[in-house]
């Protein structure tokens, strides 16, 4: 008994310092859920829908197909469907926008995985409201549709959202998405302060890391931690299913995009000077992401040409291509004073790149009109004459 209690008194001392592979995977791993929902419709049931929603990273061959690729060995004998829902330089914003049309509408979704702390960061600039709103509005939505959906987020990194956290510094979107997990009772994959550490620790280097749109020794990471978790939970594939409140919680923010939508064609109406067609990209100056060649999109290249959207809700926007002649969009709500935005963004410069753009975020709830013009150029330095919407949204 006594050298049996000198091995644990030993054990317990040295531990601190003795921590194993999958133990030091889960350090950055915080898990508020079993997951029992979608693990006992992989076991039980034999099939699953796994959703991946995010930006570039989510879309790349990366962490993605190395995450379903385990579940897939996991549980080797369920029938799973993959929905692969990035889209490069879109943000929670936007994901709130599409979830419904991009992932939803596949069927109920008994795991997602979502990623948008790095397009938060450094594309749309995000405040810690704007990031919550468009990451709680893709939490709510998909709750709404499946209450028993598990969902999971990762927090990728790039070079300003590494170096905030070896400064001990939470990045801005990090903290937002946190709050609504924390709300939730969300999974997170803390890949900001699992990188920071291993950097310090000397396992990795940014340079094999790969950067934003990590290398494959990157992705693995994420992909890791991620199997660690499951490791940790999956002691009994039997477990009970999360158990949640038949009603969702009291949202964190009221505005949150839980309604949030792409506005059906019949809202619109044009005028002359705007048409609905896909455009002669090969004349048009900058590079275009294929999956937009062949979309059509509402157009204009003449100031003051007007047109108008009805929509109900509380949140009003436009999900743009903009590129190098991007221009000034001007909106007139019911009549009101008008608010100007301007399309152009950094990486405007030769990519028709794809953002959405809020005009107004806290309307009065109910039935809304609004007026959409180009405005004159304001700029000599470059040419800013044109408006490509691929959708309007609302909340």
């Amino acid at each position: 008994m006594l050298r049996l209690l000198l091995v644990l008194l030993m054990t317990m001392t040295l531990s601190p310092g003795l921590v194993s592979a999958d133990d030091s995977l889960l350090r950055h791993v915080v898990i508020r859920s079993t997951l029992g929902n979608c693990r006992q419709q992989f076991t039980k049931e034999k099939q699953g829908h796994v959703a991946f929603l995010g930006g570039s990273i989510t879309e790349m061959n990366g962490y993605r197909p190395m995450v379903a690729a385990d579940l897939q060995k996991r549980f080797p004998e369920t029938e799973f469907t993959f929905t692969n829902a990035g889209i490069a330089s879109t943000c929670s914003s936007t994901g709130a926008f599409r979830v419904s049309e991009d992932v939803l509408v596949q069927g109920p979704v008994d795991l997602l995985f979502v990623e948008f702390a790095v397009n938060d960061d450094q594309d749309a600039h995000h405040s810690l409201e704007a990031s919550r709103r468009g990451m709680e509005g893709i939490v709510r939505q998909t709750l709404q549709h499946n209450p028993r959906a598990d969902i999971v987020m990762t927090y990728f990194v790039n070079p300003e959202m590494l170096e905030q956290t070896q400064q001990g510094k939470t990045p801005v979107p990090v903290q937002a998405h946190n709050q609504v997990a924390e709300h939730y009772g969300l999974n997170t994959i803390v890949l900001t302060e699992e990188l920071a550490n291993q950097i310090q620790e000397g396992t990795i280097t940014w340079e094999k890391y790969g950067g934003t749109h990590p290398a494959p020794a990157g992705n693995a990471i994420p992909a890791a931690m991620i199997n660690a978790m499951f490791d940790q939970i999956a002691n009994d594939l039997d477990a009970a299913p999360s158990q949640r409140a038949s009603k969702l919680p009291e949202p964190l923010d009221p505005l949150c995009y839980d309604r949030g939508r792409f506005l059906a064609k019949d809202a619109v109406s044009l005028s002359p000077g705007w048409s609905h067609e896909i455009p002669d990209w090969k004349s048009i100056p900058g590079s275009f992401r294929n999956r937009f060649g062949e979309q059509p999109l509402y157009v204009t290249t003449m100031p003051g040409a007007k047109l108008t959207v009805n929509f109900e809700g509380q949140a009003f926007g436009v999900y743009v291509l903009a590129g190098p002649d991007a221009g000034t969009l001007a909106c007139q709500l019911d009549g009101g004073a008008a608010k100007t935005i301007d399309l152009y963004h950094h990486y405007s410069q030769g990519l028709h790149y794809p953002r959405t753009v809020m005009f107004f975020t806290d309307l009065p709830s109910g039935r809304h009109t609004a007026t959409i013009w180009l405005a004159e150029p304001t700029t000599s330095t470059r040419p800013a004459n044109a408006a490509r919407i691929l959708q309007f949204v609302a909340n």
